[in-house]
């Protein structure tokens, strides 16, 4: 067995590029090899992968688990980004085995593609409502000042049951997650736990009083809450910045290159070049295996460099990494890619004159750093023209 060639790049640096500069790590960490080693953000070695195939035999290792009890000792959950470990609270995002697999039973059957086309039309309601609101101002928006925020989280939140009142709040507890002060993310969390209370209550019919009859007895209303709250955070996080992406497509193709492809197609596409999330949640491995020829001990972090694999030239067509495979799939990923498409079906039929209002070459996007995605820094447009 052999070392992971070691990269001095740092994958995991924030920065702001134009629209169209590539990340300057991605070609880097794919010509060093198939596994690599980096400096993790939280101290110590990290192993990335940067090939499709091994990536698809790692999402399916029975020793490369998601359970941050596996991460390295010594790392600091705040600096890695961690979840809470399993055993404290129960998530799809942690849980490992059968314990994942009784509790994505609960949660699968209430997103498929037949329950999220359910809601359809509502989805498309709220894209043409927000964004009618936006154009009647007359004046130039920033799309990505509150549009790519709050149309999630209205989607979201009315799928799952949160009062139509509460979107302000789910906007904030958001934002708040994001901070550096622990007392702003503690109000954060509690204000997602109100939410939840809300989604919950008497008389509401949403997603989340379903799943609270689906999920296992041994879960309790507090679990319940915090899963609630992955699937409202979850929801912004991700499609928030896809968002941003595909509206700058829409406008800068609106001269009719975007209309030689089918919607579907075209979100697909820009799930591809833009993936919400450009590497993988962690994982560890739960003992020392070995990967490509390559020893890894236990407790060491592995990331999948999902970005890198879905735009390498070489790459096959076939089915990307964009929501990731195996049994840790993103169960969200029909209600993102229905979203998606709402925005851009609204956009062509009642906004056709609708243009950027600078030169596309003047768009940047700002690299939030770790493991986390980049995200326009601002999509002035002029939604009539």
């Amino acid at each position: 067995m052999t070392a992971a060639p070691h990269v001095t790049i740092d994958p995991f640096a924030g920065a702001v590029r134009k629209l169209g500069e590539p990340h300057p790590a991605r070609a880097l960490l794919r010509a060093a090899g198939p596994i690599v080693e980096a400096d993790a953000p939280a101290g110590g070695p990290v192993w990335i992968i940067t090939h499709d195939e091994l990536a698809r035999e790692a999402l399916v290792h029975p020793h490369i688990v998601k359970d941050p009890a596996w991460a390295p000792l010594g790392w600091d959950p705040r600096t890695a980004g961690l979840e809470p470990t399993a055993a404290t609270q129960p998530s799809l995002t942690t849980y490992d085995g059968p314990a994942h697999e009784a509790l994505r039973r609960a949660h699968a059957p209430l997103f498929t593609a037949r329950r999220m086309n359910e809601y359809s039309e509502r989805i498309t309601a709220i894209a043409r409502d927000l964004l009618t609101g936006l154009a009647d101002s007359g004046r130039t928006v920033d799309l990505m000042a509150d549009f790519t925020t709050r149309y999630p989280l209205t989607v979201v939140c009315d799928v799952l049951g949160v009062p139509r009142d509460r979107i302000d709040q789910a906007i904030a507890a958001c934002r708040g997650m994001y901070s550096e002060d622990a007392e702003e993310v503690g109000a954060a969390m509690a204000a997602f736990g109100e939410l939840a209370v809300a989604a919950l209550s008497d008389g509401r019919d949403g997603l989340a009083v379903e799943l609270r009859d689906r999920v296992p007895v041994e879960i309790t209303e507090t679990q319940l809450h915090y899963l609630i709250f992955t699937l409202i955070y979850a929801g912004q996080l991700t499609t928030d910045p896809s968002l941003g992406f595909l509206l700058a497509r829409v406008f800068a193709a609106n001269s009719g290159a975007a209309e030689s492809t089918t919607i579907d197609e075209f979100v697909r596409e820009t799930l591809r070049l833009h993936a919400p999330a450009p590497f993988s949640l962690w994982r560890f491995t739960s003992t020392d295996i070995e990967l490509a020829g390559i020893r890894l001990p236990a407790r060491s972090p592995v990331l999948i460099d999902i970005q890198g694999i879905n735009t390498a030239p070489t790459r096959s067509i076939g089915p990307d990494l964009t929501f990731g495979a195996g049994p840790h799939y993103c169960t969200g990923a029909q209600l993102a890619q229905l979203e998606l498409k709402a925005v851009v079906e609204v956009l062509r039929a009642d906004f056709p004159e609708a243009r950027l209002a600078v030169p596309l070459t003047e768009l940047q996007q700002t690299d939030l750093g770790g493991i986390q995605g980049s995200r326009l820094t601002a999509l002035p447009v002029k939604l009539r023209g």
